[in-house]
């Protein structure tokens, strides 16, 4: 438990904000690749997945290993767009918003999806869960003037 309270202190940091977004998604596509879809190196400590969406503009396959909340039904995972703190919306919502239609690859599996933005109470009781989950999402929306956006992807 130490080491999860450590790893959510650090998480919290600026500093790691502007670290890990070129660092940790690029060991979870190696480790990931090369596990043929078994482990993803963050996963360890949160649950994850690798989101393939279309991109908004280019209209290519886009891969992005994102940490995620696999919800109690077994068919749908909540999605935070958190950006570790940063100021900007990841690009993988903004391909969301576009294209809702993408897949995951959810412990060596992939699995169709559909997207879906949440808006209103839902998005409120979505996002006290997950703040109950990684409290670090407070810190990052602290430094932000931005909603983060949160996604429910449910399996089609």
């Amino acid at each position: 438990m130490i080491g999860v309270r450590m790893v959510q202190k650090v998480s919290s940091t600026r500093g790691f904000a502007k670290v890990a977004p070129h660092v940790i998604p690029a060991l979870d596509r190696t480790v990931h690749r090369l596990t043929r879809g078994r482990v993803l190196l963050s996963a360890q400590m949160l649950p994850g997945v690798i989101l393939t969406s279309t991109g908004a503009r280019s209209g290519l396959p886009r891969r992005t290993p994102l940490a995620c909340m696999p919800q109690e039904d077994g068919r749908s995972w909540l999605l935070i767009g958190s950006n570790f703190g940063r100021p900007g919306h990841p690009a993988w919502t903004h391909n969301l918003l576009t294209h809702p239609d993408a897949s995951i690859s959810w412990k060596g599996r992939d699995i169709p999806v559909a997207a879906r933005l949440l808006e209103g109470e839902e998005r409120a009781a979505a996002w006290r869960a997950a703040v109950a989950f990684w409290p670090p999402y407070v810190a990052y929306q602290d430094r932000v003037t931005r909603e983060i956006r949160l996604f429910r992807l449910v399996t089609r």
